[in-house]
Parts: C-alpha cells; structure tokens; sequence
C-alpha cells in the first residue's frame, strides 16, 4: 500500500513536470511563429494530449522504472515545423530554452514551499536526506499523512526538474540543448556535423546520461545546502 501511495506521487509529479516542460515548448514556438504544436492541441496543461503523443515515454517507462529503482524516467515531445526551425534559429532557441526554464521554475517553487514549511516548523532535515525525502514530518508525525505526501512531493519535485531542465540543456540531439546550440553559426555547424553521425540521438542520449551526474549533482546539492541553511 506505501509503494502505491509512492507511485502515485512520484507519476503525479513526473507527469506534472513533463506537461509543463513540452507545453511551455508549445507555447513559446506558437508564439514565435510555428502552430504546428498548437494546431495538435499541445499548449496546454492538460496532460492527456501530450500522453496520447508519447505513452511510452509518459506511461510505461516512468512506471516500469519505478518498480525496478524506485524512482521515475520517460520523455515526451510536441510537433515543430524544421522549416519554421531553420529559419529562425533565434526563435527556436528560446522555443527550446523553454521547457528547461519551465523544469527550474518549478524547482524554484518547490524550493520557496519547502523552506516556508521548513520555518513554520511542519516539516524537519531528514538524518540521511535523500532525492525523495529532501525535508521529512517530525519523528512524531505520521509519515502517510497528506503533510507527509507534500514534503515527499515537494522533495520530488525539487530534485527531478533540476534533473530534468539541467540534462535537457546539455547541447547535443535530441536534447533541448542542441536546438540552442544552432543559434550561432559555430554551433549551427557543429549541430550539422553532429547529425552526420549515425545514430547520434542515441549516442546523444547516452552521452548525455554520462555527463548528466557532473552537471546535476552540484547544481542539486548547492540547492540542498540553500535549503537547508
């Protein structure tokens, strides 16, 4: 019954936070002069959409590596038009700035929450804080109380969309990064050598996955320690 309840909240906010990252991709391109996102109904919150594009990525791995670690992973996409992406360079770089500033926007928030639950005394630093369980209930609270799911949720939410907007912005396809990266003539011919490779979003990915401990990890405990001063 605990491992459920986890469940729960580990989907709710990964699915929350995927959702917010594509829609603010789909808004921004909108704005910027490409409706192939809005046209496909992706500048929204609702998650539906966007888990009827990419239920692998939103449905099954997130759950399928939760079982396995206990912790979530997937992906999701909205449509863009490469024509629109070729074009403007410059808008298609904030396009993709986007979704990450979502992600940290939101560890901003989860940040702010915490340390105000933290002052009021309703939650403490856990002995051995981990990425779940960043501020814990006191040793007197019942842990499987709707407090104790916030703190869990919140601590969560912190740690993933660092994850998720930090590892997105490392330069190289498919991630976010890469987008940005054609924004200039340097990067845009690095980015055209780089599609060259065979298989280069999956050797991105798993590039990307090696280098994802070095960028994340500081950025996520000097938040910690933020917290937590």
């Amino acid at each position: 019954m605990h491992q459920f309840a986890d469940l729960l909240i580990w989907y709710f906010v990964f699915v929350f936070s995927t959702t917010c990252h594509e829609a603010a991709h789909a808004l921004v391109a909108y704005r910027g002069g490409d409706p192939t996102a809005y046209a496909g109904g992706h500048v929204t919150l609702d998650p539906l959409p966007h888990i009827r594009r990419s239920p692998m990525g939103m449905v099954v791995i997130p759950i399928v590596t939760f079982l396995l670690n206990g912790s979530m992973i997937g992906w999701a996409s909205v449509p863009t038009d490469p024509t629109w992406t070729r074009a403007h360079p410059h808008r298609a770089a904030l396009m993709a700035l986007a979704g990450p500033f979502a992600n940290l926007s939101l560890a901003l928030l989860a940040f702010v929450a915490m340390r105000f639950l933290l002052n009021a005394h309703l939650v403490s630093v856990p002995y051995n804080p981990s990425f779940a369980d960043l501020v814990v209930l006191p040793d007197s609270a019942n842990p499987h109380s709707p407090l104790g799911a916030l703190a869990r949720g919140l601590s969560i939410t912190l740690s993933l969309n660092v994850l998720l907007g930090l590892f997105n912005l490392i330069p190289v396809p498919p991630l976010d990064g890469a987008v940005v990266l054609q924004a200039s003539k340097l990067g845009s011919r690095l980015y055209d050598r780089m599609r060259e490779v065979p298989a280069i979003e999956l050797l991105g990915l798993l590039a990307a996955w090696r280098l994802c401990g070095y960028v994340t990890m500081p950025a996520l405990g000097w938040a910690v320690h933020a917290l937590y001063s």
